[in-house]
Protein backbone atom coordinates (compact mmCIF):
# COMPACT_ATOMS: atom_id res chain seq x y z
CA UNK A 1 0.00 0.00 0.00
CA UNK A 2 1.43 3.35 -0.98
CA UNK A 3 1.84 6.12 1.55
CA UNK A 4 -0.88 8.18 -0.16
CA UNK A 5 -3.35 5.27 -0.18
CA UNK A 6 -2.58 4.55 3.46
CA UNK A 7 -3.26 8.16 4.43
CA UNK A 8 -6.48 8.27 2.39
CA UNK A 9 -7.66 5.06 4.07
CA UNK A 10 -6.74 6.40 7.50
CA UNK A 11 -8.58 9.67 6.83
CA UNK A 12 -11.62 7.70 5.61
CA UNK A 13 -11.63 5.53 8.74
CA UNK A 14 -11.38 8.59 10.98
CA UNK A 15 -14.25 10.18 9.06
CA UNK A 16 -16.39 7.06 9.43
CA UNK A 17 -15.80 7.21 13.17
CA UNK A 18 -17.59 10.56 13.33
CA UNK A 19 -21.20 10.56 14.53
CA UNK A 20 -23.78 10.30 11.74
CA UNK A 21 -25.41 13.64 12.59
CA UNK A 22 -22.32 15.45 11.27
CA UNK A 23 -22.53 13.76 7.85
CA UNK A 24 -22.53 17.13 6.06
CA UNK A 25 -19.06 17.80 7.45
CA UNK A 26 -17.63 14.35 6.75
CA UNK A 27 -16.24 14.98 3.24
CA UNK A 28 -14.71 18.29 4.28
CA UNK A 29 -13.25 16.66 7.38
CA UNK A 30 -11.87 13.75 5.35
CA UNK A 31 -10.13 16.11 2.91
CA UNK A 32 -8.63 18.22 5.70
CA UNK A 33 -7.72 15.15 7.72
CA UNK A 34 -5.83 13.72 4.74
CA UNK A 35 -3.92 16.99 4.33
CA UNK A 36 -3.01 17.18 8.01
CA UNK A 37 -1.98 13.52 8.12
CA UNK A 38 0.14 13.91 4.97
CA UNK A 39 2.02 16.83 6.47
CA UNK A 40 2.53 15.02 9.77
CA UNK A 41 3.75 11.81 8.16
CA UNK A 42 6.08 13.71 5.82
CA UNK A 43 7.76 15.27 8.85
CA UNK A 44 8.49 11.78 10.14
CA UNK A 45 10.12 10.86 6.81
CA UNK A 46 8.41 7.46 6.81
CA UNK A 47 8.48 4.91 4.01
CA UNK A 48 5.88 2.33 3.07
CA UNK A 49 6.39 -1.34 3.83
CA UNK A 50 6.74 -1.94 0.09
CA UNK A 51 9.55 0.65 -0.17
CA UNK A 52 11.23 -0.83 2.90
CA UNK A 53 11.04 -4.38 1.50
CA UNK A 54 12.43 -3.20 -1.86
CA UNK A 55 15.38 -1.47 -0.18
CA UNK A 56 15.98 -4.54 2.00
CA UNK A 57 16.27 -6.70 -1.13
CA UNK A 58 18.66 -4.20 -2.73
CA UNK A 59 20.76 -4.21 0.43
CA UNK A 60 20.86 -8.02 0.50
CA UNK A 61 22.00 -8.16 -3.14
CA UNK A 62 24.62 -5.49 -2.48
CA UNK A 63 25.88 -7.33 0.61
CA UNK A 64 26.14 -10.59 -1.35
CA UNK A 65 28.06 -8.87 -4.16
CA UNK A 66 30.36 -7.20 -1.62
CA UNK A 67 31.09 -10.58 0.00
CA UNK A 68 31.85 -12.08 -3.44
CA UNK A 69 34.21 -9.21 -4.27
CA UNK A 70 35.89 -9.51 -0.87
CA UNK A 71 36.48 -13.22 -1.52
CA UNK A 72 37.94 -12.48 -4.96
CA UNK A 73 40.28 -9.87 -3.49
CA UNK A 74 41.51 -12.31 -0.83
CA UNK A 75 42.12 -14.94 -3.54
CA UNK A 76 44.01 -12.46 -5.70
CA UNK A 77 46.07 -11.28 -2.72
CA UNK A 78 46.93 -14.90 -1.89
CA UNK A 79 47.99 -15.53 -5.51
CA UNK A 80 50.10 -12.36 -5.50
CA UNK A 81 51.69 -13.31 -2.19
CA UNK A 82 52.50 -16.77 -3.56
CA UNK A 83 54.08 -15.29 -6.71
CA UNK A 84 56.13 -12.83 -4.66
CA UNK A 85 57.48 -15.67 -2.49
CA UNK A 86 58.31 -17.68 -5.62
CA UNK A 87 60.23 -14.75 -7.16
CA UNK A 88 62.25 -14.20 -3.96
CA UNK A 89 63.42 -17.80 -4.01
CA UNK A 90 64.40 -17.74 -7.69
Amino acid sequence: MTKSNFLKQLAKELTEALPTHVSALKKDFERHCHTVLSKAFNKFDLVTREEFDTQTKVLQRSRKKLEELDKQIRELEAMLHTKQKKHKHD
